[in-house]
């Protein structure tokens, strides 16, 4: 699942296969943009922030953003997509790779210098090289909503999504309908930097220590489960900030009280 590791690790794999190369083919394949053409630019660099991929092309920035389904994979010049072609959203080809997006949420061509303003009201980014935890902290305990929905709100704090939520709770024992102004926000947030900066470097994620699949987590997607930690039965619910954007939680009830 795209969260800000994920997105991470697409960033740096870009930035080694395409950095310091020369657009051959640019194609996006949306329609505000169908028509631009950055072929004879020179790709600068990749980065992340937070769930935000910004790939920079002479003067441009290319933004996507994965949300659940999307993905960045990198083929050879001429090699066969692993996808059908309709699924594709832009393709950035040079002499050594092609970077092929797929399934792709978000699309836009901006100028670089606008970067900053188009993703102002991102929060604090613990990836990031300008990571802030007094201001994350400080935008967490402001949060009127539950500690759940408010982690997972990107002007709070960029980069945690579901699964890191659920897990990071349940670590520190809190009920994912604690009111977020009731919870420790610094110490929170420090476990999840601590979590995501070492998944960051991961083939697979894992909050357990435990790399083997099916043992990665504690309670994400554990519903009906016994806990690792205590035998009591996982439970499941929804949260969200309005009816239209409800996420699944898991909690332990006797671990997080």
């Amino acid at each position: 699942m795209p969260e800000g590791d994920t997105v991470f690790r697409t960033a740096r794999r870009l930035d080694a296969a395409l950095a310091g190369q020369t657009v051959t083919r640019f194609d996006l394949r949306v329609p505000q943009a169908a028509t631009a053409d950055l072929t004879g630019r020179t790709v600068h660099g990749c980065v992340s922030r937070g769930k935000h991929l910004l790939l920079r092309v002479g003067e441009h920035t290319l933004h996507s953003h994965l949300r659940m389904e999307g993905a960045w994979y990198l083929y050879r010049p001429g090699e066969k997509w692993r996808h059908p072609a309709f699924r594709v959203r832009a393709v950035v080809g040079a002499a050594r790779r092609e970077a092929v997006g797929v399934d792709l949420a978000e699309v836009q061509l901006l100028p670089t210098r606008d970067e900053d303003r188009f993703l102002d009201h991102l929060g604090p980014d613990p990836l990031g090289p300008s990571w802030d935890a007094e201001e994350a902290a400080r935008r967490l305990r402001a949060d009127s909503r539950s500690i759940h929905v408010a982690l997972l709100d990107q002007r709070n704090v960029a980069g945690f999504g579901n699964e890191y939520a659920a897990e990071l709770l349940f670590l520190r024992g809190i009920l994912p309908t604690t009111p977020a102004a009731e919870v420790d926000a610094g110490a929170l947030l420090a476990l999840g930097v601590r979590t995501i900066r070492a998944n960051r470097d991961r083939v697979d994620r894992t909050f357990t220590g435990v790399a083997r699949r099916g043992e990665t987590d504690w309670v994400y997607g554990r519903a009906g489960r016994p806990c690792r930690r205590c035998g009591t039965l996982i439970l499941r619910g929804e949260q969200g900030a309005d009816p239209t954007r409800e996420r699944v939680t898991f909690w332990c009830p006797r671990c997080q009280r």
